[in-house]
């Protein structure tokens, strides 16, 4: 319970990456605000079952992170009713795919705004209450496409790469204010979402999904392993302990070898 006392918001935390680095916080003794999309009943057993689980306080709010003031809401209200904002995880994203020249603008525009926008927002409005207090975590969730790229992927590819260069500059700012800001670039994960593109493959190309992990695999990692939510949950709550607290304007990976070839 290495947190016991820590508030923590997690975006797109109903779900895949996000839900995995909210349970993890939550066992490490964290309070929680999650935030995401989805079925209102399913979320609220979710919301009750880490709360009940951990034995910690975990609330839920449905901002729409595309919109600057949802963003200033969710962190006010994480302040209000958990009593302040202690460790900020920007892990909200989502993927298009398309060739520049047919990239659909509005696909653009949405991608830079949940992956990118979002991303600075929530700093900007989280770094003054954790300077009052003299502590505080901040954890982009980037990508191995922060530090490389990929064909099709121009949107993802640009915002990730921009989270990148804003976790430094923020780092920076806030060096000697008891603050830390890192971003976390993972590989492949295999979330729900993952596992049933794998599923859907295996079915498609007759095979099965071991064959399938890895063809995908081996399309970029050297390490034929995917991450998992657990990996990245356990890396935020590294990060956010006594231990990392040198550790701070840092890209770290978590991809396989993907980026050392």
């Amino acid at each position: 319970m290495a947190l016991k006392g820590k508030v923590a918001l997690v975006t797109g935390s109903t779900s895949g990456i996000g839900l995995g680095i909210a349970r993890a916080l939550a066992a490490a003794g964290a309070d929680v605000m999650l935030n995401g999309f989805g079925d209102a009943a399913a979320i609220e057993a979710l919301r009750a079952g880490l709360a009940a689980e951990f034995s910690v306080r975990v609330l839920y709010d449905g901002a729409d992170l595309s919109k600057p003031d949802q963003v200033a809401g969710i962190v006010a209200k994480t302040e209000a009713q958990l009593g302040r904002l202690d460790i900020l995880v920007n892990n909200a994203g989502i993927q298009f795919v398309a060739p520049v020249d047919e990239f659909p603008e509005a696909k653009w525009e949405a991608i830079i705004a949940i992956n990118l926008s979002a991303v600075f927002y929530g700093m900007k409005y989280a770094i003054p209450g954790m300077k009052a207090r003299k502590w505080g975590r901040i954890i982009n969730i980037a990508s191995a496409h922060g530090l490389v790229a990929s064909p099709n992927k121009v949107a993802y590819v640009a915002a990730k790469h921009g989270v990148v260069g804003a976790t430094k500059v923020a780092a920076i700012e806030v060096a000697n204010d008891g603050i830390t800001v890192n971003a976390i670039c993972p590989g492949w994960v295999l979330t729900p979402l993952v596992q049933k593109q794998l599923d859907d493959r295996a079915k498609e190309n007759g095979t099965d999904v071991e064959t399938e992990k890895k063809k995908l695999l081996e399309e970029k990692q050297p390490m034929l392993k995917f991450s998992t939510p657990e990996h990245l949950g356990a890396m935020v709550v590294f990060l956010a302990s006594d231990a990392a607290e040198t550790i701070t304007g840092t890209p770290l990976s978590m991809d396989g070898g993907w980026v050392a070839q």
